[in-house]
């Protein structure tokens, strides 16, 4: 018993101490605020294509998470980054990635596309 409740605490620990991280390098940011900025910066859907074709914000690039590694060329680090995915589990793992390979200005739509009000295009 007294292990489980250790290795509980451990795992909150992890958890916590990655949140807190992650607020340091990763800026979430509303959708006003997402508006303001994302058409000066890489507008990237991490995504995977389907869900991309079913509907994405207008002006978007489909760079889906499983692949950002091998895609990072076509990323560049001199201009911010605006991320989204369906809610922000996604889009949190690439911005991960993104900041451990050096991009610094590295944002994050709140919610993600399911809490998006703006324009959209479906192929």
């Amino acid at each position: 018993m007294a292990f489980l409740i250790i290795l509980v605490v451990v795992l909150l620990a992890i958890g916590l101490f990655r949140y807190y991280r992650q607020r340091t390098f990763l800026k979430v940011l509303t959708e006003e605020q997402f508006v303001e900025g994302y058409r000066k910066a890489q507008l990237i859907d991490v995504r995977e294509p389907q869900e991309f074709d079913g509907g994405h914000i207008l002006g978007a690039r489909n760079i889906p998470v499983t692949q950002m590694r091998q895609r990072l060329v076509e990323l560049r680090k001199d201009k911010p980054v605006y991320l989204y995915c369906q809610g922000s589990t996604r889009s949190a793992r690439a911005a991960h990635l993104l900041h451990k390979k050096g991009f610094q200005e590295i944002y994050q739509l709140k919610g993600g596309f399911k809490k998006w009000t703006g324009k959209i295009k479906r192929k």
